[in-house]
């Protein structure tokens, strides 16, 4: 993150490691806020922009997609999402796959801009800071081998489809 984020998360120092406090000052007691809350507000805010294909560089993806698997399909929405949080304000890191053809400087104003307000919205942190690295470009080019495995993955599946709707049902039972 950049220095002044930097600096500003080490003077707002966090109550514990992995929270932090939001004090709005009405002397009626503390509220909370857990580092992962404001990762996942931040990575639910990007993924809402038009223009982002995925969230994450290679690795990030690769690890999503076999905790994907091992946990049976919850993804993590805090995929390639940073955050320092301090006792009032937060600095936010976003890695994203854009999708080809847009604007990448327009789709990273608009990250920024969607991060920012849901995350100052819902905690009342005030967000220093939403750096943006654009990891990759997502296309939908097939090379002529890709474009055949596809094909032939779709006519499996239409044959499996096929196979199990012509089985036999069996009848129910009147008793």
């Amino acid at each position: 993150m950049a220095d002044n984020a930097k600096n500003t998360a080490k003077n707002t120092p966090a109550t514990q490691a992995g929270s932090t406090s939001t004090n709005k000052g009405t002397g009626h007691g503390h509220t909370s806020i857990d580092d992962s809350v404001v990762s996942k507000i931040a990575g639910i805010a990007t993924r809402e922009v038009s223009g982002v294909y995925d969230l994450g560089g290679g690795m990030d993806r690769f690890a999503g997609s076999v905790r994907e698997f091992v946990s049976g399909g919850s993804a993590n929405v805090s995929q390639g999402i940073a955050v320092e949080v301090g006792e009032r304000q937060a600095a936010v890191d976003v890695t994203i796959i854009a999708e080809y053809g847009v604007a990448i400087h327009e789709l990273a104003e608009a990250i920024r801009q969607n991060v920012i307000s849901s995350v100052e919205r819902m905690t009342g942190l005030e967000v220093t800071e939403v750096n943006v690295d654009v990891s990759d470009v997502h296309t939908d080019y097939q090379t002529p081998q890709e474009r055949e495995e596809e094909a032939a993955k779709q006519r499996e599946e239409q044959r499996k489809a096929i196979a199990a709707a012509n089985e036999p049902k069996e009848q129910p039972r009147v008793q």
